[in-house]
């Protein structure tokens, strides 16, 4: 087949018209083609009076080998890459009995899970260890926050089943080079688990709360059906490791969880979230090799969803075929910062993410439909190391200390402090709200959030939010609401690891997804799971040759 790419039609194009612009690109006769399939449609919104649809499709055709000769040099059209998936090994079921312990994998966000699902339809007969519950229990914990107040440590929007991915929008893309393709595996393995066949098409795909809840149940029975196993409510104490002195802390044996139990392994996955702070800590203890990361913080900003349309999409806000519209924004400011729009929420909401008691933290969640009456996003500053001088942990006690300013400036209820941009922009604290309602439960308390984050974030917020405007007419409106705060935008720490995905110093612990610091989203998250199944089963099998 071939590739066809950039393929531009208007907005309400009839269907037939892209069999037609087809035939006329490629200058064949109808007769010559024989049919397509959209690999990607996602739009052109810059020129708002006229927005289009930008294709990208594979193409049934007559003598493919004669056209790919005729434009030869044609960076639009060329062979459709095979993006079928391989497996890198397959082992009989009784294979990880009969020759050796069970790889171990700790925490089931999309990295866990995904590196559990290979792993189990390579017969790898992986155990899973989940700190929090399953993914509906931990719903109903992660509502008590919402609804009343009232926070478990152990099972909240960043621990249980599925990750903090699924309180979130549901993003499925992603900026990560993927000259595997397993960024396609993902998304089929969503499509046969419940998520709508559109993802493997649109240039933006998502999903929302709602249908990750049931993906997820899906994800797991197929594990346990391939022999895996999955244990909640097990939180990892510590890690069995040789300690062969000047070559390192050595090979990890196993794992102890929380109640003294004691699980060995020689391969041992570490999955954990960005909010894993123990179990960083306890690493760093027993001396693997950690080291600290950029981050940012800063605030969620809501608006009317009515008022972002009208800025993309001009006359055609509303239409459904563009849906609720997003954006992306970045300013360099004067104080050699940059400030920039993070995990854009279109139709959504701002969610209370904290996994400590007496700490106020923001997130955004959407769910599929996108149709809540307000937009929100994290306005965030980057900040790096030598802000947070300290050691590879500094930045979590960095983290730490800004939640805690929140919870105290919020009232000490999980109330998050709020400030509306007009106050925001002029120094002085909010008394009233205006015409933009907040959507953040258990509620939230008007005050002045200039403590509750760094000086120079708040002066880079305050100069990037007029930049924006500029950009989207209204965005630095009076009323907009913001919100107090976005620290859990990426992990504060990096653990390091090898060419075969191994730890520096520890050999058979995989450092894997966001929290390890190697992926940020969903999409990452699950690809970087992939790759470290494929590392472990190269391994187990060598090892067992």
């Amino acid at each position: 087949m071939l590739r066809l790419t950039e393929i531009k039609l208007p907005l309400d194009h009839p269907e037939a018209a892209l069999g037609a612009a087809i035939v006329q690109r490629l200058g064949i006769a109808e007769s010559d083609f024989h049919g397509y399939t959209v690999f990607r449609r996602g739009y052109d919104a810059r020129k708002r009076s006229a927005i289009v649809f930008i294709y990208t499709v594979d193409v049934d055709v007559d003598d493919e080998a004669a056209l790919l000769e005729r434009f030869r040099g044609d960076r639009h059209i060329g062979p459709t890459p095979d993006t079928n998936y391989r497996y890198v090994a397959q082992v009989p079921l009784d294979f990880a009995t009969t020759s050796g312990s069970r790889p171990v994998i700790i925490g089931s966000g999309p990295c866990g899970l995904f590196a559990g699902l290979l792993l189990a339809q390579m017969g790898f007969r992986p155990i899973i260890l989940e700190r929090g519950k399953a993914v509906r229990e931990r719903t109903k914990d992660t509502w008590d926050l919402w609804r009343k107040g009232e926070l478990n440590p152990e099972s909240n929007v960043q621990f249980g089943e599925g990750g903090a991915g699924t309180f979130s929008d549901g993003k499925l893309y992603s900026q990560i080079k993927d000259p595997q393709h397993h960024g396609r595996k993902v998304l089929t393995e969503f499509v046969r688990a419940g998520a709508p066949a559109e993802i493997l098409y649109v240039s933006k795909p998502h999903i929302g709360t709602f249908r990750l809840v049931g993906m997820v149940e899906q994800m797991r029975a197929e594990i346990e059906a391939l022999g895996g196993e999955f244990r909640f409510g097990s939180r990892v104490a510590d890690i069995l490791v040789d300690r062969p002195g000047v070559a390192g802390v050595g090979p990890v044996r196993g794992v102890v969880l929380a109640d003294g139990e004691t699980i060995t392994s020689d391969h041992v996955v570490l999955a954990v979230g960005h909010s894993a702070r123990d179990t960083f800590v306890m690493l760093h203890e027993r001396g693997v090799a950690i080291e600290a990361k950029p981050y940012a913080i800063g605030f969620r900003i809501e608006h009317p969803q009515s008022l972002i349309d009208r800025a993309r999409f001009g006359k055609f806000a509303g239409n459904p075929l563009l849906g609720a519209a997003d954006y992306k924004l970045v300013h360099h400011c004067a104080n050699g910062r940059s400030a920039y729009s993070f995990c854009m929420c279109p139709g959504g909401t701002v969610v209370a993410a904290t996994s400590e008691a007496g700490c106020v933290v923001t997130n955004g969640m959407s769910q599929y439909s996108r149709n809540e009456r307000n937009a929100n996003a994290a306005i965030v500053v980057g900040i790096t190391p030598a802000d947070f001088p300290g050691g590879p942990l500094a930045g979590i006690d960095f983290q730490r200390h800004w939640e805690r300013q929140a919870y105290l400036a919020g009232g000490s209820t999980y109330a998050a402090p709020a400030q509306r941009v007009g106050d925001f922009l002029a120094g002085r604290p909010s008394t009233a709200l205006g015409a933009v309602q907040p959507s953040y439960t258990p509620g939230i308390h008007l005050t002045d959030l200039a403590n509750c984050a760094p000086d120079y974030v708040i002066a880079a917020i305050r100069e990037a939010l007029p930049a924006f405007d500029r950009q989207i007419r209204g965005f630095a409106m009076a009323d907009a609401l913001l919100t107090a705060v976005e620290t859990r935008t990426s992990s504060p720490i990096r653990i390091g690891r090898d060419a075969r995905l191994q730890s520096l110093n520890t050999r058979g612990l995989y450092p894997t997804g966001e929290g390890a610091g190697y992926a940020g989203g969903i999409l990452s998250a699950a690809i970087d799971g992939i790759k470290v199944a494929e590392a472990v089963a190269i391994d187990i099998v060598g090892n067992k040759r």
